[in-house]
């Protein structure tokens, strides 16, 4: 048996349920996510085969049901798709980059899975009898059903007024291509800044940063965030403000600077009166002191 018979033969065996043979057929995905009803789920998938880099239109992915690999929930010719996934499947990336990621929406009750990767190599467009083909029963993903949209969190620290004020909202997802929409009760455009983030693989993070400066008036309101989810599912989570006051040192300040000013102003009066008092008095005693030495040259005489 020539080299390339004995690699269809370790194919073939691994698709019928052998682990024996799978060099250089891998699969990366997140065993288990969690999928909220009547939104949607992304499945991140990365893959590798033994051949050498291939483009997408010599490479045909599918995604099925575990039990069994013609039941699709995948395909790119849909009619071959089982009935209840037609139209709420799509790959978001491409084949010939080693991606497998599927997107799914209108996500129902029965969507649990596990669902596996299938990858076949077609030598033609039309070939459909190709050895080389793997599914990846080992490495399949279940989805965890999710009745509620995960709420919001808010950080923030003590609002004072006249200083601005940051409250950041924060909302996971396993949805990336249709993110949760951020909502303030309260805040201009230009007041808020948004960023997405990725956590993990399969767990995705939205942020909404509201900055204001609160006034006197603010205190005890509430500012609320609300999450819209793909499918219109939402959640929301509200927070009252405590508005801290200024601290304010103009009463402590102003009667301080006014004593000193005052102060100043008296002790500098004291000085001038005091100085021109000494001159007056040396003024006298010069005087007295001419005087009586003119008392004293009559007397001699």
């Amino acid at each position: 048996m020539d080299k390339n018979k004995i690699l269809q033969h370790c194919l073939l065996l691994g698709v019928f349920g052998s682990a024996v043979c799978t060099d250089g057929w891998k699969v990366s995905v997140v065993e288990s996510l969690d999928a909220l009803v009547s939104s949607c789920v992304v499945l991140p998938c990365t893959f590798s085969h033994p051949h050498e880099n291939l483009p997408t239109s010599k490479l045909r992915g599918k995604w099925h049901v575990t039990s069994d690999r013609d039941q699709l929930i995948y395909y790119e010719d849909s009619t071959r798709v089982l009935e209840n996934f037609r139209g709420r499947t799509k790959l978001l990336g491409k084949l010939g980059d080693g991606n497998c990621t599927l997107e799914m929406i209108e996500v129902k009750e029965h969507d649990s899975g596990p669902f596996c990767f299938r990858i076949e190599i077609a030598r033609t467009p039309t070939d459909t009898s190709t050895p080389d083909k793997f599914s990846f029963v080992k490495n399949c993903v279940t989805l965890n059903m999710i009745h509620e949209p995960p709420k919001p969190s808010l950080a923030h620290k003590i609002p004072v007024e006249g200083y601005p004020f940051t409250i950041t909202c924060s909302v996971t997802h396993t949805c990336p291509s249709h993110i949760p929409k951020l909502t303030w009760s309260r805040g201009s455009e230009n007041e808020i800044t948004e960023h997405h983030r990725k956590l993990q693989l399969g767990m995705w993070e939205t942020q909404s940063i509201l900055t204001f400066i609160p006034k006197e008036d603010d205190d005890h309101k509430d500012v609320t965030c609300t999450a819209e989810f793909n499918g219109q599912r939402t959640s929301e989570e509200t927070m009252t403000l405590f508005v801290k006051r200024a601290v304010n040192y103009n009463h402590i300040i102003i009667p301080t600077v006014v004593a000193i000013i005052t102060a100043g102003i008296f002790g500098g009066l004291c000085i001038f009166m005091m100085k021109k008092y000494k001159k007056r008095i040396n003024e006298l005693q010069s005087q007295d002191g001419t005087m009586w030495n003119r008392m004293s040259r009559i007397s001699r005489r």
